[in-house]
């Protein structure tokens, strides 16, 4: 378009994740450890991996009402987009560079969501899981039928699985930003203020 100045927009400083919305990333990163850890290498009785699970619960229900209510760059309406974004967005990933994208970029909130939906059901399966061994049950096994609850262990441990590639997943990509793309990813999670471009 005629007049249209192709210089990208300038790089600015500003905030891009509330407190509240910092403290749970971290809450849910220490008590998704601390739950996998104590699940795999924890004592027979699992009590602390079970408050584990609630405290994740929690944190996955404030999340889900933070998307709607929370500050813009937190809610799941400013940061969804389309197949084009997404597309548009990895044509450039490889270019080293910041990509200097306000709050999650079009990719990263695809794996925001993965990693919620699979959290909330590792939690809904632990929930209702009976391992036969009297000690381990579910709080809610009994309101579902014994079919159900035999196949939400195995389920349980699968998501285990998933949870842990997820997070691997998460770090490796944070590596790649900051030593590729050098871009820090970590830094903005603790203050809060990150260097955006307008889009």
């Amino acid at each position: 378009m005629a007049g249209t100045d192709p210089r990208p927009r300038p790089v600015r400083e500003a905030v891009v994740w509330d407190p509240l919305l910092r403290v749970f990333h971290w809450s849910l990163a220490f008590f998704v450890i601390l739950g996998w850890c104590l699940g795999q290498f924890g004592p027979a009785k699992m009590t602390l991996h079970f408050w584990c699970g609630y405290v994740v619960a929690g944190l996955l229900i404030f999340r889900l009402v933070w998307g709607f209510v929370g500050p813009p760059e937190a809610r799941f309406a400013q940061f969804l987009r389309g197949p084009g974004a997404v597309s548009g967005y990895m044509r450039g990933m490889l270019m080293r560079e910041p990509s200097y994208w306000p709050g999650h970029n079009p990719l990263g909130a695809l794996s925001v969501i993965a990693m919620l939906a699979i959290l909330a059901a590792q939690v809904t399966s632990g929930l209702i899981s009976d391992p036969d061994d009297y000690i381990n049950v579910g709080p809610l096994a009994g309101y579902v039928a014994p079919s159900m609850r035999s196949k939400a262990v195995g389920w349980h441990e699968f998501g285990a699985n998933l949870v842990l590639i997820l997070v691997l997943l998460h770090v490796a990509v944070i590596l790649f930003y900051r030593f590729w793309k050098r871009e820090d990813l970590v830094r903005p999670m603790l203050t809060g203020r990150k260097r955006v471009r307008d889009r």
